[in-house]
């Protein structure tokens, strides 16, 4: 009996066979940080609704725990007021990424390797800063940010980083209420919006809104913050992170030492705690 396949479409059967187990795998990744590790798509960080005067440059410890996932790493920053407290240049990447999970997260994940440690690098960031208000007795300051993120993170199929890029855009808007307290000198609110978008699987990208608040209050000595921010994004599939931090920052004149711990109250399962340093550093300032 003869076949009523043509050679052509043998072609295709086994094209088809050898692209679909690869395809089912892209489809069990979900690109969110509810199934990766912590420095993957964090909640974006916002500072203070100001542009520095000089450069500084910054580094860290961070350690993050709970829910089967420990990771350890550093984290280098720098930022460069090419206009002081008008436009500044900033960038930021975490290194040397050491990490153990259970093997409850290694299936909950799809983990490939059948390893529970490892080691990873992280993505670039580079991000420009705009003041557009400056701050005066009765109204606030504006800064709107422009944010990259590379794909340059490693260990995707070990879920650690993405294996695609990202960007957002931000505004924060901050006013100052000052005393003549010595303990107490200056009150500050900031508030921070935006978009977030990331890439996933089939040239789909996940679009989510940010949003943010945080109070500081500072002396001559320490600057206290408060913080609670997060993004929604629309797959649903742990892409709703909502995070509480407080950080507590030792002032020194040409250099800073803080300590801030994290909490992930939804889709973000961790606990994290970062301990750095950051130098101000006049003599790297461009001058104009």
């Amino acid at each position: 009996m003869a076949s009523i396949f043509t050679h052509k479409d043998y072609r295709i059967f086994w094209l088809i066979a050898f692209v679909l187990p690869f395809a089912s795998f892209a489809q069990k990744a979900d690109y969110s940080p509810a199934y990766f590790g912590p420095n993957a798509n964090p909640v974006p960080s916002f500072p203070n609704a100001r542009i520095p005067q000089a450069t500084t440059i910054e580094s860290s410890s961070n350690h993050h725990f709970g829910w089967g996932d420990y990771t350890r790493n550093l984290m280098l920053s720098a930022e460069i007021p090419l206009l002081p407290q008008r436009v500044s240049f900033k960038t930021w990447v975490p290194l040397f990424e050491r990490y153990k999970v259970t093997q409850a997260i290694y299936d909950k994940r799809n983990m490939e390797g059948g390893k529970l440690t490892g080691k990873a690098n992280g993505d670039f960031y580079v991000q420009t800063k705009i003041s557009i208000l400056t701050e005066t007795h009765w109204r606030p300051s504006i800064i709107l940010n422009s944010t990259l993120k590379t794909a340059s993170g490693t260990k995707f199929k070990q879920r650690r980083y993405f294996d695609t890029p990202g960007y957002y855009f931000d505004s924060e808007i901050g006013k100052s209420i000052y005393f003549e307290n010595k303990f107490l000198r200056e009150v500050r609110g900031v508030v921070d919006f935006g978009f977030l978008c990331w890439e996933t699987t089939n040239s789909t990208q996940n679009d989510a809104p940010m949003y943010g608040g945080k109070l500081i209050l500072s002396n001559d000595l320490f600057d206290f913050e408060n913080t609670l921010s997060g993004y929604k994004g629309w797959m649903n599939n742990g892409d709703r992170p909502l995070v509480y931090a407080v950080k507590l920052t030792l002032k020194q004149p040409s250099f800073n030492s803080f300590i801030r711990y994290e909490y992930g109250i939804k889709d973000f399962p961790y606990h994290s705690i970062q301990v750095g340093t950051s130098f101000v550093l006049p003599t790297l300032t461009p001058k104009y």
